[in-house]
């Protein structure tokens, strides 16, 4: 069934961070004080908050349903601590493999329906820190600097920023599958 409204909504698609790492990095950036580190599950962004026409979300659903059958699953090492500073205040864990599975992903979903300009080149990892104090930065980069993980990554997600602020799984896409997985409220029959 089809969307009909033209309201815009605001979407991300990205690698969420599998348990147990994804709390484990979230309560972490939220003892670094960064106010939405309850609003954001952990990630490896592949598509920025872009917004889209809630009538155009079938058709993204689609897109994004035709890169993941493309795809196959792939290891993704998470490894030490880098930084965006200067030119912004986030620290960030680096992807020591996975770097070049990611930008492939990203560039194919950022074309199409979801074609669009970057503010900065794409460079995948994990935020920590972001618009803190630059002490809780530099905290943050040497708390983490030590930090390792390691998974296999078997597809992405389609994410919306809700009013409240915070950012929601609304459909997994698995890699090597024609539809996409179920939506994160069904539950699977059995």
């Amino acid at each position: 069934m089809g969307r009909s409204s033209g309201r815009l909504r605001t979407i991300g698609v990205a690698v969420a961070i599998p348990e147990p790492y994804g709390t484990c990095l979230q309560s972490y950036r939220e003892s670094f004080g960064d106010p939405l580190a309850r609003a954001i599950p952990t990630h490896v962004t592949l598509l920025p908050p872009t917004e889209v026409s809630e009538a155009r979300l079938d058709e993204i659903e689609r897109h994004l349903q035709a890169v993941a059958a493309d795809e196959r699953p792939f290891v993704m090492h998470l490894r030490g601590t880098g930084s965006f500073r200067p030119v912004s205040p986030v620290v960030f864990v680096q992807l020591a493999q996975g770097i070049s599975d990611c930008e492939r992903i990203e560039r194919r979903i950022r074309s199409g329906p979801l074609a669009r300009e970057l503010k900065f080149n794409y460079h995948p990892h994990v935020t920590v820190a972001h618009d803190v104090p630059d002490e809780m930065l530099d905290l943050a980069f040497e708390k983490l600097s030590s930090f390792e993980a390691k998974f296999e990554v078997l597809g992405f997600s389609l994410y919306e920023h809700g009013q409240d602020g915070v950012w929601r799984p609304q459909r997994d896409f698995v890699f090597g599958q024609v539809f996409p997985g179920p939506h994160p409220t069904e539950q699977p029959a059995g």
